[in-house]
This record gives C-alpha cells, sequence and structure tokens, in this order.
C-alpha cells in the first residue's frame, strides 16, 4: 500500500463493438498514464467493447482469460489498471464487469449489481446482475469498486465502506441530459452531488471515470473527476472530449477526515440488520 502518489483517469471514446482496437487505446492510454507517473488508472464502464451492446452481446463477451483481456491485465505490471468489458461466466451468463488488474494478475472482478432498465436504459433484457459489494486491497489500501448505476443506490458505497475501502473507484457510461446550473448537463451536475456526498459522508476518496462520444444517437458527456475525502476537487475532467486527469493522492486524508467526522465509527450496523429483518418480515407501525 501506498499512503501518497498518483492516480489517473482515461476519459476515453470507445468504438462499440470493436474490442481490437478499444485494447489497443487501452494499452496507448495506460503507457501515457505510467509515463505521467500515475499508479493507477481507471477506464470508464464498459471501455473494451462500447455501451450500446445489446445484440451484440454475444460477439463482444469475453472471459477473463480471453487473450485481449489477458493483454491488458499482463499491462498492468508498474500500474494498477481498472478496465471494464462484457464478462462471460462458465455458466454462460453475461456480466457487465470491471477488472482490477495489478502486477500482471487479476486483483478483483467487480459485477455490476443494479441493471438500470428503465427510460432509455435496457441493461436487464442483455445482462446478468451482480450479487456482490466487496472492497480488497489495492494500489492505495482498501479499495472498492461501483459501476455506474450501482453508485445510484446508497447501500453500494455503504456496504464497500463498512468493508474497509477508503479509495471508492466509479467507471461510468453516463449519458448527457438536459443543460442544468453552470452551463453543466443535468446528469453531470447530479454525479458531482452525488459522489460529493459519499466522500463526505464516508471519508474516501471517490473517482469517477465517465466516457465520452457517441453511440445510437446517445452522448456521453465525459466530465470526470476525482473527490477527496473532505468532497473537494481533486482534479475535474472537460466535458465531451477525451481527456486523461490526473491527481494526488494522499491517504493520510482519509484518517485525518474521519476523525474530525467520525461517521463510520458511530454506524451500528447491528441496528441495520435488526431493522432490515423487520421490515423483510413485514413487521412494519411506528415505533417509539
Amino acid at each position: 500500500m501506498r499512503e501518497c502518489g498518483k492516480l489517473a483517469v482515461a476519459q476515453v471514446r470507445p468504438t462499440l463493438g470493436d474490442i481490437a482496437h478499444n485494447a489497443e487505446k487501452h494499452m496507448e492510454w495506460i503507457t501515457k498514464a505510467r509515463d505521467r507517473g500515475a499508479q493507477l488508472v481507471v477506464f470508464p464502464e464498459l471501455g473494451l467493447t462500447g455501451y450500446q451492446v445489446q445484440d451484440l452481446t454475444l460477439e463482444v463477451a469475453r472471459r477473463l482469460d480471453d487473450p485481449e483481456i489477458v493483454r491488458v491485465i499482463d499491462a498492468s505490471r508498474g500500474i494498477d489498471t481498472v478496465f471494464s468489458f462484457v464478462e462471460e461466466s462458465d455458466e454462460h451468463l453475461f456480466y457487465v464487469a470491471a477488472v482490477y488488474a495489478k502486477d500482471g494478475e487479476v486483483a478483483a472482478v467487480h459485477r455490476k449489481a443494479y441493471l438500470p432498465t428503465y427510460g432509455m436504459f435496457d441493461e436487464g433484457r442483455y445482462f446478468a446482475r451482480g450479487n456482490r459489494f466487496a472492497a480488497f486491497s489495492g494500489r492505495f489500501g482498501r479499495t472498492g469498486m461501483l459501476i455506474c448505476e450501482d453508485a445510484w443506490h446508497v447501500t453500494s458505497p455503504y456496504l464497500l465502506a463498512l468493508d474497509g475501502a477508503s479509495l471508492l473507484l466509479v467507471p461510468s457510461s453516463s449519458p448527457a441530459r438536459s443543460v442544468g446550473d453552470q452551463d453543466r448537463f443535468g446528469s453531470q451536475s447530479f454525479w458531482r452531488q452525488l459522489l460529493q456526498v459519499y466522500a463526505r459522508l464516508f471519508g474516501a476518496y471517490v473517482v469517477f471515470a465517465n466516457r465520452v462520444g457517441f453511440e445510437d444517437g446517445v452522448n456521453f458527456f465525459g466530465g470526470s473527476f476525482v473527490l477527496t475525502p473532505d468532497g473537494e476537487f481533486a482534479a475535474d475532467g472537460p466535458v465531451l472530449e477525451e481527456a486523461l486527469l490526473l491527481a494526488d493522492v494522499d491517504m493520510r486524508a482519509v484518517r485525518r477526515v474521519r476523525y474530525t467526522t467520525p461517521m463510520l465509527r458511530d454506524e451500528r450496523m447491528d441496528l441495520v440488520r435488526a431493522e432490515l429483518d423487520r421490515i423483510r418480515a413485514g413487521n412494519g407501525g411506528v415505533q417509539g
């Protein structure tokens, strides 16, 4: 574990369905990030496949031991790498997955648990749901991954924080929707406000890695950023264009914030469990 260092966000424009091209782009940006002194680089959701895969799912799905996936994993020697693709399991289930690769090996895999199937989204039709939120040991200590919609459910970062995560990585493919205050897209403003709350509540660094480009008429806004444990922007990316963001990380800030605002210390997991059991049992009602 490194207390201090530099991480990078690769805000790229994938090509839908072209894994060979996207893998080559990943290799180029991994090299760029390493050359700029980063010890960790994070790519967007489905950066190897493109987002609107839909009926292309069977064509683009890969196993962890597929040569194209192994190539990206191998590139993590000297720089930890987080990348995302459609993963096919031994049971031929298809997941939106994010891999944390370290020293040429897979350190962790997160399968997206919350699949948006409303409005313009139709993920539940094509993908299986993941069923776990678990922290793991990364370059900067205990780390957790959330894939896009996962982060819109407050229990997801809550579980990772309780599991010891002090760095939350959020690969995303979030589209641009409406223009809000300060000439930002409405969806962009929502992400900034939401993840600032998580950073402050859980005293964690939060990395939002969002893609850019168009697919089937959908525009992805980018706007990636890195938040410190007190909710300040350590890096703030542009919209609608590719960019490599760099942010200095000092994990000692987690210690300071969790001391001054000890929200995690004061969590009562026993109370949460008891109330969840009551709610699931259907024993509602007002209690003192």
